[in-house]
């Protein structure tokens, strides 16, 4: 009977599935989200994406907060139609997520964070 030993990927190969893996879980997210002034909706969405972010991005992300009332022109440059609006600007596809972000589980499927169920 002849013995075998048991077979392992190639050690270069495991490297680079180990630095895949690595670069998924430390993807820095840049994220915008643009509001009006200090309306319930506006800070409902502030809570629920600084909430959202914390258990999930932990220190992988960057949030840049934009009020339109005092940057308006930002929202034609950036297509902003509605808001409180969230732009995931990196990592890319680029993805737009409408108002007060409290559905969970879409804003987790919106940031690429989670698949859907």
């Amino acid at each position: 009977m002849e013995k075998r030993k048991a077979e392992h990927p190639p050690r270069d190969s495991r490297d680079a599935f180990e630095k895949a893996v690595q670069d998924q879980t430390s993807e820095t997210y840049v994220l915008r989200l643009f509001i009006t002034g200090t309306t319930p909706k506006s800070m409902r969405a502030i809570a629920n994406i600084k909430d959202i972010c914390e258990e999930h991005l932990k220190a992988r992300y960057k949030l840049e907060i934009i009020d339109l009332y005092q940057y308006p022109k930002l929202a034609k440059g950036e297509q902003i139609v509605a808001v409180p609006t969230l732009v995931k600007q990196l990592p890319k596809p680029i993805r737009k997520l409408v108002g007060e972000l409290s559905d969970k589980e879409k804003v987790l499927f919106g940031l690429d964070l989670k698949a859907r169920t």
